[in-house]
């Protein structure tokens, strides 16, 4: 005996309810009138064989798939998880469902998502390359980009400034006005190369707050390291050759271990160095000193990237980007 389970079809549909499969096409796409009986037994022989519309089939008629992406670097990054149960709140409330994607840069994966008829993409990437971008837009796909950096040559997606850039800022300003000067920021770690660079809006703006208050940023910033031990030595390293009284962190995760690789080599948090991190992630509250970090304005952030793909989906064209604010959340690492 197979185990796979088999779906109902069309086919099943009409032969349960005595009508035709042309009668139940009519009523399940709710497009022509049917008589009032005959629905009523479609309806009640669907709901009995858990029959639903092949949403991909439907797409490719031309109808909506009922599916929206949203493509990431990390799924297990915690505040992408709080952005994908956002997404999905909201899409639900509007006849979709999200799917979590892990980004993969290959003409296979571009195939694969665009067979598959979503009807709309949301990018949150910094490894996704351009080129791959502008492929779901000419297949007519709607693209939402969330603006993890700066996408120069891409046209024809909707964009949305989450706050990155206006937060490493803020962050900046934040240990400026505590009386901070000797600056280092801290880059993710990677054991594949994906490092910052200038178009990252994260390290963007801690280099533009840095200059607007006159601050040293070059040789300031850490990154290439493949993992926290890396960080940590080169961090202590600078700390050995240069002042350092403040700590910015590309994530609250880097900035923990920033924070703890200085409390082992004896520097005191907050009086010696302060740091802070980025995300306002739980982890901030679980660490000693609790870690002072910016907070994004993530469910708006969500809300407006559901309303763009249902824009987008209508036709409509979207030329404004919104930026959203950021909250420093202060806690114990910076006093």
């Amino acid at each position: 005996m197979s185990g796979r389970i088999k779906c109902a079809t069309r086919a099943d549909v009409a032969e349960r309810a005595g009508v035709s499969v042309t009668v139940v096409s009519y009523v399940m796409n709710n497009n022509r009138y049917v008589d009032q009986d005959k629905r009523e037994r479609v309806l009640k022989a669907a709901r009995e064989l858990n029959y639903t519309p092949n949403n991909i089939a439907l797409a490719l008629r031309g109808k909506n798939s009922g599916q929206i992406l949203f493509i990431v670097d990390s799924p297990a990054n915690e505040r992408l998880g709080y952005l994908m149960r956002g997404m999905d709140q909201y899409a639900y409330e509007k006849g979709s469902v999200v799917t979590l994607c892990a980004t993969r840069n290959d003409p296979e994966f571009v195939r694969q998502v665009i067979r598959r008829r979503f009807d709309g993409i949301i990018v949150s990437s910094l490894q996704l390359d351009e080129q791959y971008i502008r492929e779901f837009i000419r297949s007519g796909i709607p693209v939402v980009l969330l603006l993890t950096h700066e996408y120069g040559s891409v046209e024809g997606a909707a964009k949305i400034g989450t706050g990155l850039r206006h937060g490493a800022q803020s962050a900046v300003r934040f240990l400026y006005d505590k009386g901070c000067r000797n600056f280092v920021y801290i880059d993710r770690f990677s054991a594949r190369n994906h490092f910052s660079d200038m178009n990252d809006c994260r390290l963007s703006g801690f280099v533009t707050a840095c200059r607007e208050l006159g601050v040293a940023w070059e040789d300031r910033i850490i990154s290439g390291c493949t993992d926290a031990g890396m960080m940590q030595d080169r961090l202590e390293a600078f700390a050995k050759a240069h002042p350092v009284d403040a700590v910015v962190g590309r994530n609250d995760r880097v900035a923990c271990y920033a924070m703890r690789g200085l409390m082992k080599r004896g520097y005191r948090i907050p009086q010696e160095v302060k740091v802070v991190g980025f995300d306002d992630s739980s982890i901030c509250n679980l660490v000693t000193p609790t870690l002072t970090s910016v907070h994004l304005e993530d469910d708006e952030i969500c809300r407006e990237a559901i309303e763009r793909i249902y824009r987008l989906r209508d036709g409509e064209e979207i030329k404004e980007t919104p930026h959203f604010a950021t909250t420093i959340i202060e806690r114990n690492s910076t006093g």
